[in-house]
């Protein structure tokens, strides 16, 4: 019988059962995984939120599975057909494949040729040549034709008994699961440029010939070729054999397909009219089925990566060292139309607005310089945000000629992302904020927040609209939504939020909230002033006992009436603390922050049945540092200045930037070009890495030289180890399968130097 699915669950996660049964029951009863993770340790047996997200993943899936499962056994036992066996390979099927290859014989269908030939009385045909090879087919056929049931002549006949060995061949499942792996292990994945599309598809131009194993090729490079053959200008075919493989002869999967069956080429009648069968079954059904699955199942391992990454690069985006509280200038930089000023106090709010034109074509430098210094004096601004798009460094130069000017103001700037920004102003969101604003002015907005707090800010934008994804608008959108919000969940709430201060879209992302509960939140808090303690949320409409639950511990309070309100303990545990208040005689103001008293309780002495040494040994971390933040500290990239463009760059140079992009195969890194460069993975350390994230993450501000500038294709090929020889760029098509073997040459060896960055650079970066 089928093993329950927590006992699956458990076997594929290397926990015990009860871990998973806890979990399920927590998950049914509504508990989001962050609130899981953090406040009931205990229950979980320390389930992490990466486990814990794998387990909710998994546990639609399977019962997803349980479900189809039912609905096959019973299709199948209502056509009186649910023989033991089968029925015990149906409850021994663990993934979907198996189970449709099993009632694939079963599954209703539309007419077939094969089940015309049985009506027409064919089958007993099929049989006998099967059978036995030696009758001739001719002969044998003749007493099968019949004129009234469509069987006009003996080749009719014949026919009728091929269709239906064909099916039946087809639709043997332990010979489509041999077929599938042979295929999946043995294919190959070929492309060519279609004719004339040469020039239109230059972008492909590293797979107008390209050809290399199904199961090995790389996300990114699998994404690259099914773009091209979706914008027409690359074929691409799954392949079993050498192109110049003569047609007459039989494949070895065609010869797997005759063994199953007992066919072989002995010389006798109907052998080559069975092998002529097993060549059509082959190549006019299964393959033509197996090669739509395979390079499916291939695209859904490269959706699957892609979004990984995605959501790798996300995570650390959001969780970026903030710049803090901090009146801020964010300037949209931009050439005919000017830049866009916005000016924020510390808590973002908006306090004015400017549009100045320093570059072409009214070039008014020196009175930009004035009205930037008039605007940092007036609101005391301490920051100058500039966003990286058009004409980012000309502003980026503007903002350094303020600096020196005012050098009281003691002002610093920074160049941050744009992404996302031009998205965010024309939102609905935007302009509910800011009604009489200029969309334009709204996007300056955008990146001076982005800069005091990344996560607030962006938590506003679609993450998809973010810009740290590879192929991001050809994988499955439903599947990168649901990830990518899985993340931004996770992100805000290992932050926390102020309660009294969070916008409606930071809120919403908190555990047990949605739109409407935040937005409820925020008009209570607008009609009643600020909120004095967790419980008071209780009186907003429509939030209960259950949603306080899962909200309240990410749910902060500063200058509260009680202390613990400004940290991550969770209301319901309060009782632990008030057990320390005593037992030490101590209040909780003095206990908050006291290290070394901290240091010298026992976490077993607090203990009960309710709250065991996890969830105490949490609030003992959480009493030593109240609230912490655990994004990390802020730092900044400096420009190198006259460098500003790619003919500025030389081969040889070393350039601090910032990394803004992580995919499988390298970093991208903006050193102020205007065209982010690349370090390949093999080029980010002197060790061997199989993945770049252990090494660098979006946000990082780094080191690196520059290797090779192709100024004509916008490419920029960099290393971060500082020792390699100028020149020495890896030619990584982006990423040929021996790539990774070569990482150790240091510096590289003349087989892989000098080489152009490959065409998939530009592709991968979306552009």
């Amino acid at each position: 019988m089928l093993k329950s699915i927590a006992s699956r669950l458990a076997t594929e996660l290397a926990v015990r059962e009860a871990q998973v049964t806890a979990t399920i029951n927590l998950i049914d009863e509504g508990a989001t995984v962050p609130f899981i993770a953090r406040y009931r340790k205990e229950v979980t047996g320390g389930l992490d939120d990466t486990q814990l997200r794998l387990l909710a993943e998994r546990l639609v899936y399977l019962r997803e599975l349980d479900d189809r499962r039912v609905t096959i056994l019973k299709s199948i036992a209502e056509q009186e057909k649910l023989t033991p066996q089968l029925e015990s390979a149906l409850y021994a099927a663990d993934n979907k494949t198996t189970l449709e290859d099993l009632y694939l014989p079963y599954k209703p269908k539309r007419r077939t040729k094969a089940q015309i030939a049985r009506e027409a009385g064919l089958e007993p045909l099929a049989d006998s040549l099967l059978a036995d090879p030696t009758q001739v087919p001719e002969t044998l056929a003749a007493g099968y034709v019949d004129a009234d049931k469509g069987v006009a002549d003996a080749k009719a006949a014949l026919d009728g008994a091929r269709a239906i060995l064909i099916e039946r061949f087809a639709e043997d499942a332990a010979l489509l699961g041999r077929l599938r792996d042979k295929l999946w292990n043995e294919g190959e994945l070929a492309a060519v440029v279609i004719a004339g599309k040469e020039q239109e598809g230059a972008k492909f131009a590293d797979y107008f010939a390209h050809r290399e194993p199904l199961k090995s090729t790389p996300s990114h490079r699998a994404l690259a070729l099914l773009r091209g053959r979706n914008e027409g200008i690359l074929s691409v075919a799954l392949k079993y054999q050498p192109d110049e493989t003569p047609i007459t002869q039989r494949s070895a999967y065609e010869e797997l397909i005759a063994a199953q069956f007992g066919i072989k080429d002995a010389g006798r009648a109907a052998d080559k009219w069975l092998l002529d069968g097993v060549r059509l079954c082959w190549r006019a059904k299964i393959f033509l089925s197996l090669e739509l699955e395979l390079v499916s199942k291939l695209k859904d391992a490269a959706d699957a990566e892609a979004i990984k990454v995605f959501a790798a690069n996300l995570h650390d985006l959001l969780l970026a060292a903030p710049a803090g509280p901090r009146a801020t200038i964010g300037l949209d930089p931009g050439l005919r139309t000017g830049v866009k000023v916005a000016v924020v106090d510390n808590t973002g709010k908006l306090l004015d607005t400017a549009t100045i034109y320093p570059h072409e074509p009214r070039r008014d430098w020196e009175r930009s310089v004035a009205i930037l210094g008039a605007l940092a004096h007036k609101h005391r601004v301490e920051l100058v945000a500039i966003g990286n798009g058009t004409a980012s460094r000309e502003t980026d130069k503007l903002a350094q000629d303020v600096i020196k000017a005012f050098p009281q103001l003691n002002l610093t700037k920074i160049v941050v992302s744009e992404a996302g920004a031009s998205v965010y102003s024309a939102s609905e969101l935007a302009a509910k904020e800011f009604p009489e604003l200029d969309v334009s002015l709204r996007g300056a907005v955008s990146i001076a927040r982005r800069l005091q707090d990344p996560l607030a800010e962006l938590v506003k934008i679609d993450p998809k609209s973010i810009g740290v994804g590879q192929y991001q608008h050809d994988v499955n959108q439903s599947q990168l939504a649901k990830s990518l919000d899985a993340v931004v969940e996770d992100c805000v709430n290992a932050v926390g939020v102020d309660v009294n201060m969070a916008s409606v879209p930071l809120l919403t992302r908190i555990s047990g909230l949605n739109s409407t509960l935040a937005a409820n939140i925020v008009a209570h808090r607008d009609a009643n002033g600020a909120f004095k303690s967790r419980k008071e949320l209780l009186k907003v409409s429509r939030l209960g006992e259950k949603t306080f639950e899962q909200a309240a511990g990410f749910l902060r309070i500063s200058n509260g009436d009680n202390p613990l309100d400004a940290s991550s303990v969770h209301p319901e545990a309060y009782p632990v603390v008030e057990q320390i208040v005593s037992k030490t005689g101590r209040a909780v103001k003095q206990i908050v922050g006291d290290s070394i008293f901290i240091k010298g309780l026992r976490a077993s002495d607090y203990t009960d049945e309710r709250f065991g040494l996890p969830t105490v040994m949490d609030i003992l971390k959480e009493l030593d540092k109240p609230g912490r933040d655990p994004r990390p500290e802020f730092k900044t990239a400096t420009f190198q200045d006259g460098v500003e463009s790619l003919k500025d760059l030389q081969p040889g140079m070393v350039l601090e930037g910032v990394v803004t992009n992580v995919a499988n195969f390298g970093a991208f890194v903006d050193i102020g070009v205007h065209q982010d460069g690349l370090v390949h993975i093999s080029a980010l350390s002197n060790k061997f890495i199989d993945d770049p994230r252990k090494v660098v993450k979006a946000g990082d501000v780094v080191k690196v030289k520059v290797l090779e500038v192709d100024v004509s294709r916008k490419r920029v090929a960099l290393t971060m180890r500082l020792d390699d020889e100028v020149g020495t760029a890896v030619r990584s098509g982006a990423g040929r399968s021996d790539t990774n073997r070569r990482q150790n040459a240091k510096p590289a060896s003349a087989d892989n130097s000098g080489g152009a960055m490959a065409a998939a650079f530009a592709k991968l970066r979306g552009k």
